[in-house]
């Protein structure tokens, strides 16, 4: 489903990314793990469209989304791509609903269908009663599992988490990641998940490890 080609990446003179391959079937869960610097961030930004490499391509499903630009590179990546990141990035100003709706309402999809998705979203995530509660008013794990709403809103092919239990305590994080297999299993979603968190990493169908800019094993 999307596959990644000689990616490097070149911030002044220091290369982050040395010819990285990686290929990601249809429903898997991939996570990505390595020590500090090695990479990982650098890549999940890639291959979710938030940065460009500096030479490679990469495909989502034949479309070559490094060649896109603009509005039609913003069209796609809220079209096809979710996002969750250690910190939620929750607008504080709107409830737990609302925050979950904003994708959709980007996108241009009539506000009755997007608001019917978003609470069938999160009553599956357990949050039936937390619709009109705020960012403040949640709990961590709660603040995170709207995140994941907020991500699935638009149905996405891939899922690209970067820390998503970073911020979580231990019984927390357990419960996200088994979260995500329950996704992947009702939904059909794919999972690219950066992480430190040695318990949970093994759990995932697939690990890439990742070394000094370069997967050095599970690709």
């Amino acid at each position: 489903m999307l596959t990644a080609r000689n990616l490097t990446k070149n911030y002044s003179n220091l290369q982050v990314l040395k010819g990285v391959d990686v290929t990601v079937n249809k429903g898997e869960i991939v996570t990505i793990v390595g020590s500090s610097g090695a990479g990982k961030s650098t890549l999940l930004h890639l291959l979710g469209t938030l940065d460009t490499p500096t030479t490679g391509e990469v495909f989502l499903h034949n479309t070559n989304i490094t060649a896109l630009r603009g509005r039609s590179l913003a069209d796609f990546r809220n079209r096809h791509v979710g996002f969750i990141f250690q910190f939620h990035h929750l607008l504080p100003e709107f409830t737990a609903i609302e925050n979950v709706c904003i994708p959709g309402f980007i996108r241009g999809r009539k506000k009755a269908e997007v608001k019917e998705r978003a609470l069938f979203l999160l009553e599956t995530l357990g949050l039936h009663n937390r619709l009109d509660h705020r960012p403040n008013q949640l709990s961590g794990g709660e603040q995170q599992r709207v995140a994941v709403a907020r991500a699935l809103i638009n149905n996405p092919e891939v899922i690209m988490a970067d820390e998503p239990t970073g911020n979580l305590d231990s019984q927390n994080a357990r419960e996200l990641h088994q979260l995500f297999f329950k996704l992947r299993d009702q939904f059909g979603q794919t999972f690219i998940i950066v992480t430190h968190n040695e318990e949970l990493a093994p759990l995932s169908d697939r690990q890439l490890v990742m070394k000094d800019g370069r997967i050095v094993s599970g690709a």
